[in-house]
């Protein structure tokens, strides 16, 4: 049981996840420790990490309506991609040793990173359609979004570079998508866990409405920042985090 101080500060703690994860950065790296932090144990805190990240989906669709305008169709055909991925995710999450991924993870999160650090410089060199990266993006997506169901931090930057190299060029516009695609991912996801795993909501209920709340600011932050300012901010938390998880395996 969460008292009442350490709601609080759970609540701000996810408030500040919110802003950090939906403007582009990772959600987790914030939300996660702050549950630790607050005498969560590390499976409870995971899997209401998990749940709770879905207030972030609605909270970031209403302050991405600009940049999400004319892509509906687009997400009706990716969103159910990514719903799988975290269905998978989660049964993996439920059915594998604690830590089975935990080595393969930091080398993700770096790649990821360095990828989005790299993007402009490979859109540049790139030829073709964007129906050429079809197959590549399909299997990034269900790959990101299963890892995300599993864990999920640096879910976010994978992601974000995935979409930069192969769809969207346009940084805000891409963090948009990206929001929407991790919130189907963890819908799905904590549908799953409410139903076979245990779920703390001591814990969820807090960390959920401080994402909310924060993921109303982080895209319209991500808007007003420069592009190049806000790949740099996102890659080197990437990294950060990268070095952190080698360090500390999740």
């Amino acid at each position: 049981m969460i008292s009442a101080p350490g709601a609080a500060f759970i609540a701000a703690a996810g408030m500040l996840a919110g802003i950090v994860g939906t403007a582009g950065g990772i959600t987790s790296l914030i939300s996660y420790p702050a549950l630790l932090a607050a005498g969560v144990p590390a499976l409870p805190a995971n899997v209401a990490n998990i749940v709770a990240l879905v207030a972030c989906w609605p909270g970031s669709a209403l302050a991405s309506r600009p940049e999400l305008q004319g892509r509906g169709a687009w997400l009706r055909r990716w969103t159910w991609v990514t719903a799988a991925g975290g269905a998978i995710g989660a049964v993996l999450l439920l059915s594998t040793p604690p830590g089975a991924f935990s080595r393969v993870v930091p080398f993700l999160v770096a790649a990821g990173s360095l990828a989005l650090l790299l993007q402009p410089r490979l859109s540049a060199l790139r030829k073709g359609d964007g129906h050429a990266n079809t197959p590549f993006l399909l299997g990034g997506l269900l790959s990101v979004s299963a890892y995300n169901g599993y864990f999920g931090a640096g879910s976010g930057v994978m992601t974000l570079s995935l979409l930069l190299h192969t769809v969207e060029e346009h940084i805000a516009t891409a963090n948009a998508l990206k929001n929407m695609l991790i919130g189907a991912t963890s819908a799905i996801s904590a549908v799953i866990l409410m139903i076979f795993g245990p779920v703390e909501w001591t814990s969820v209920v807090p960390l959920g409405i401080g994402m909310f709340a924060g993921s109303m600011i982080g895209p319209r932050l991500a808007r007003r920042l420069s592009p190049r300012l806000l790949r740099w901010l996102v890659a080197l938390l990437g990294l950060g985090l990268a070095a952190r998880l080698w360090v500390t395996p999740a």
